[in-house]
């Protein structure tokens, strides 16, 4: 006997107003750096503007997941189309890796030829910078532990404000010493931090992608707890996998010569949501002649 149980929406889709406040906040200023930072000549800041650019393309690709993920199942996408939210988040990281390259190709060239950076201007544009890019951050604080989508929202953010503070924190020293390759140096250190977030960001949507099992659930421990259960005397292929960046599914063969009842299954799924935040179960029963069968024919 086999059940399925489907329910859950992404929590990408309750963060809609909080994505088109972050989006339309860090168009107008990416708009801002990147004409005070020609005016500034200013590679920190321009860099900072590139990578304020990527946020917002990966914000958009976000929320249109987002909303992917919220239709139907029909044809030939009969689990629908919630895995664009682990492809965005994939293609989110390919764009952190693009703005780092060349984050780091005009860094290089400010080395090489170091230029007259206006370090007041730089602070009092980076500084804005801090305070949206931190309210931007704190719109999505609150989901970012259950969702890939949110949580690369939330950490570009933060290390946006991150990075926006340290621009000021260039343009000070800038203006106390006149030391210019403190521009060019502030900007690999924006390269250093939006490459780390950009590999785990990329490393955790490719292992979705694959159908890994979520970090966040131990494999072994779903194991030992079916196991542990009345009647369950041994189970085999146990597969759990993300369905998107919120939602988890699992199917197991459970072993029980004595059956099982409709009770058990309904009592299952509630364990397994609570205990392991695992939503969509497929358990198929089967009896020890049902197991040989399968053992000898798998």
């Amino acid at each position: 006997m086999a059940h399925l149980h489907t329910h859950g929406h992404s929590n990408s889709v309750s963060h809609k107003k909080s994505f088109a406040i972050g989006i339309g906040l860090n168009i107008v200023f990416v708009v801002i750096e990147v004409v005070y930072g020609l005016m500034a000549n200013s590679s920190a800041l321009l860099a900072d503007a590139g990578h304020n650019a990527s946020d917002v393309l990966g914000l958009s690709f976000a929320w249109a997941a987002a909303w992917l993920a919220t239709i139907k199942p029909k044809g030939k996408y009969t689990y629908g189309l919630r895995k664009t939210t682990i492809l965005v988040s994939i293609l989110n990281a390919l764009f952190l890796f693009g703005a780092v390259v060349a984050i780091a190709w005009d860094a290089y060239r400010k080395f090489q030829n170091p230029e007259p950076v206006a370090g007041m201007q730089v602070m009092i544009v980076a500084g804005v910078g801090v305070v949206i890019n931190t309210f931007t951050a704190l719109l999505f604080v609150k989901g970012q532990k259950h969702d890939l989508n949110i949580r690369g929202a939330f950490l570009h953010m933060a290390a946006d404000a991150g990075i926006s503070l340290g621009v000021v924190i260039a343009g000070l020293v800038i203006s106390l010493t006149g030391i210019l390759w403190i521009d060019p140096l502030t900007s690999m250190l924006i390269v250093a931090v939006v490459l780390w977030s950009a590999w785990r960001l990329f490393t955790e949507s490719i292992d979705l992608a694959l159908d890994a099992v979520p970090k966040n659930i131990n494999a072994e421990e779903v194991r030992d707890f079916l196991l542990s259960k009345d009647g369950v005397i041994d189970l085999h292929d146990l597969h759990i996998w993300a369905m998107s960046t919120t939602q988890v599914a699992l199917t197991v063969h459970l072993i029980m010569p004595e059956g099982q009842t409709d009770n058990f299954i309904s009592g299952l799924q509630k364990e397994l949501q609570h205990k392991f935040g695992i939503k969509h179960t497929t358990f198929q029963i089967e009896n020890k002649r049902i197991q040989n069968e399968c053992a000898n024919d798998c």
